[in-house]
């Protein structure tokens, strides 16, 4: 008997939404110092997606007048999920452009793709490709540390996540309410008028951060972003608006109980652009981890009531689909400025043995469509900072995004000189 699972609140939104222009996809890369062996690494990843049943799944067929979406899950993968390039010079960028174009399909069992591009001296790079109507970073990240494990052998269980110390939340006073419409990111000189995204990435030093501070690294990731579009906006003549930055929070554990899906929920953290101008660095990151402490700590639905009213199955699924599309519309005005996805430290040894051996590096980038436009996603191995810039190209262009990491790490560094 086919097992058969309802589609969650937030993989319903994101299958309303959907548009083949602009695709929502996550786009993962990992690289790793040597080179992999083909067979062996297709048949661990095969095995991967078996060790974690709930990504083998597709979307099931059903009438028209249907009250929900339905995952159907599969024994085996309907189509190979790996491919293998290179080692020409254009290979990797390549399979960044297809993992921003292409979106796997939800119809073949599983909506993710995974390919290994030989960079020669350079070792070896895992471009992964997820269709975020099935599932999230994290989750994905969570099959490859088992694809890895199964490839070399080697031990790559999560490490413990770091200590906080417990402070109880407050209220963040001088906010801007929800009700405000935030500032957007001014458009800059696209190169073309073509939808969909552009990608860069890079890496920084981990900011330091002074002993004992009460704010967190997210909290200087935030900062840093919140003055780099208010710099960008003043730049480009915009008037001072409020900013809200989306920013995914995820509770799972990290093992092998960790559900796959779309697990993260998210909150809104705002900034009023007086505190943005201002020079008191310190300050501001003390209220911002305030703030953030504060809404991590306020149980809600992942998308919030609203959502989950829009998802309730009262009617036909087609029919819950064009209102959804409208209410999008109509709330594109009060859609927060940009979202921030700060994955932190990565989990996992992500160690493949032998001559492949273990990751250097870990980039994430999550979809950067109108109205937001821009996204900003981090992560952290061997101490350094991995840091994707993505964005709409109708909205930006190559120089544009070059400048906007420009200031991203001229006002992160700001956030080093400061004490607790």
């Amino acid at each position: 008997m086919t097992t058969t699972i309802p589609f969650p609140v937030v993989d319903e939104i994101a299958r309303h939404c959907h548009q083949q222009a602009e695709p929502e996809t996550v786009h993962i890369e990992v690289h790793l110092p040597g080179p992999v062996d083909p067979p062996r690494l297709r048949k661990a990843f095969t095995e991967a997606l078996g060790r974690h049943p709930r990504i083998l799944m597709r979307e099931a067929a059903g009438p028209w007048y249907r009250r929900r979406y339905t995952w159907e899950l599969t024994a085996e993968p309907d189509v190979a999920a790996v491919r293998f390039s290179g080692p020409d010079g254009p290979a990797l960028a390549a399979a960044r452009r297809r993992s921003l174009d292409e979106t796997p399909p939800l119809t073949a069992s599983p909506p993710i793709r995974l390919e290994a591009v030989d960079r020669a001296a350079e070792g070896t790079a895992l471009v992964l490709t997820v269709n975020h109507t099935a599932l999230d970073g994290p989750a994905c990240l969570r099959i490859l540390a088992t694809a890895a494990e199964l490839y070399g052998g080697t031990d790559n269980s999560p490490t413990a996540p770091p200590v906080r110390p417990g402070q109880p939340p407050q209220s963040a006073p001088g906010a801007p309410g929800t009700w405000s419409r935030p500032a957007r990111v001014a458009p800059g000189t696209p190169a073309t008028s073509v939808p969909g995204n552009e990608l860069i990435l890079t890496e920084l030093p981990l900011p330091h951060r002074p002993k004992g501070a009460p704010y967190t690294v997210n909290d200087q990731l935030m900062v840093a972003t919140a003055r780099t579009l208010a710099h960008w906006n003043r730049d480009h003549g915009a008037p001072p608006r409020p900013l809200r930055i989306t920013m995914p929070v995820d509770d799972r554990p990290r093992d092998l109980t960790m559900p796959i899906g779309n697990g993260t929920r998210l909150v809104e953290v705002s900034f009023t652009p007086d505190e943005l101008d201002g020079a008191d660095t310190s300050a501001l990151l003390h209220r911002t981890a305030t703030r953030t402490r504060a809404l991590k700590a306020v149980p809600r639905p992942q998308l919030g009531h609203g959502a989950a009213l829009l998802t309730a199955p009262v009617v036909p699924v087609v029919w819950r689909g064009g209102l959804t599309r409208a209410v999008r519309r109509a709330a594109a005005p009060w859609t927060s400025t940009t979202l921030l996805s700060n994955i932190g430290r990565i989990p996992y040894p992500l160690d493949f043995g032998g001559a492949a051996g273990r990751a250097r590096a870990v980039w994430f980038s999550a979809p950067a469509r109108l109205p937001r436009g821009l996204t900003v996603t981090t992560a952290s191995t061997a101490g350094r900072l991995h840091l994707a810039l993505r964005w709409s190209r109708t909205l930006l262009g190559p120089d544009d995004g070059a400048r906007l990491l420009d200031l991203f790490a001229q006002h992160l560094h700001t956030t080093e000189a400061t004490a607790p």
